[in-house]
């Protein structure tokens, strides 16, 4: 396949990401993206969401390559801006992520390199890949529900909690794994196990069981570097689901560098699924966050979404 040839690119950078490191990293490789992707419009986010504004300015206005720079909420928010109804804007449009962030848990998913000039060198000369992406309808503040796309990982228990630890954090400034290590740390030293009920396609609601924490995977990685779905695969057309069920302080910290090492799924209290849609309900109050943000409660319902991403810059095989 040859390389693509953007003829509009623009680029969405989070100022805010990794402390404002992010601008500084945007500074050492313009000229790259000057030199390999031609001249390309740049566009400041000022709040949260607004990348996902841009992003669908940019589609309506022609743009055929949406690069994120930034971290993985970033890439989320312009995944958002791409699809809409579960389709993209543009189905000739692509995306590409450039890691500027605290984490860059997409980018392990998917192969991107993490140095931003080695990102920007593999955009310009990988060909473009079709992904999959996943649409989660979630339970808001105020009860009413709202659809929102993820391209990575969603969780649900531990991980909920942990995403909004995590942004209350000092080391976030100095280190994502840190931070989601000393959060998952301090949020385990209260969470108690809840009462969730999982269905899987279009199977009979199964019995409440006590739960730690589910990962609905479209991707591998999540928690600044956690590999909690192994086994998953952009491309697969399943989510991968790893469900940890009850278990106490102690053993939860243990089995963290099964996480990191791939191997959680050889843990006693793990099990694996796949499937094309997962739905959640819970009597307790049980929070989700979809790429590191955190979005709602449960209940909640996921589904796959085939090949609806045109991504460049990936360097992992089919």
């Amino acid at each position: 396949m040859s390389t693509p040839r953007f003829q509009n690119p623009l680029v969405i950078l989070n100022p805010r990401a990794a402390s404002g490191r992010a601008q500084d990293l945007w500074k050492s490789v313009h000229a790259t993206v000057e030199r390999t992707l031609g001249p390309a419009d740049v566009r400041l986010t000022e709040a949260p969401n607004h990348a996902t504004e841009l992003t669908k300015e940019a589609l309506h206005a022609g743009a055929d390559l949406v690069i994120a720079v930034g971290g993985d909420g970033t890439f989320n928010e312009v995944v958002n801006g791409y699809l809409s109804g579960g389709l993209p804007l543009n189905p000739d449009a692509s995306l590409a992520f450039c890691p500027a962030g605290t984490c860059s848990d997409f980018g392990r998913s998917a192969g991107i390199p993490r140095s931003p000039r080695d990102a920007v060198q593999a955009i310009a000369n990988t060909p473009v890949r079709r992904f999959d992406a996943c649409a989660i309808q979630v339970t808001s503040r105020n009860g009413t529900t709202n659809t929102r796309y993820f391209a990575n990982v969603t969780s649900f228990g531990v991980g909920g909690e942990v995403s909004v630890a995590a942004k209350r954090n000092v080391l976030t400034s100095v280190n994502g794994r840190a931070a989601f290590l000393w959060a998952t740390a301090k949020t385990l030293l209260r969470y108690r196990a809840k009462d969730i009920c999982l269905t899987f396609d279009d199977e009979e609601p199964g019995h409440s069981l006590r739960l730690m924490q589910v990962a609905l995977g479209n991707g591998a990685y999540h928690g600044g570097g956690m590999n909690v779905c192994p086994l998953a695969s952009l491309d697969s057309g399943f989510m991968d689901v790893t469900v940890i069920r009850e278990t106490g302080f102690l053993d939860f910290l243990r089995s963290i560098r099964l996480l990191y090492s791939g191997n959680i799924l050889s843990h006693a209290n793990c099990s694996h699924y796949r499937a094309g849609s997962v739905s959640a309900t819970s009597s307790d109050h049980v929070l989700v966050e979809s790429d590191g943000e955190t979005v709602g409660r449960l209940p909640c319902t996921a589904w796959v979404l085939p090949g609806v991403l045109s991504i460049a810059g990936t360097r992992i095989r089919s």
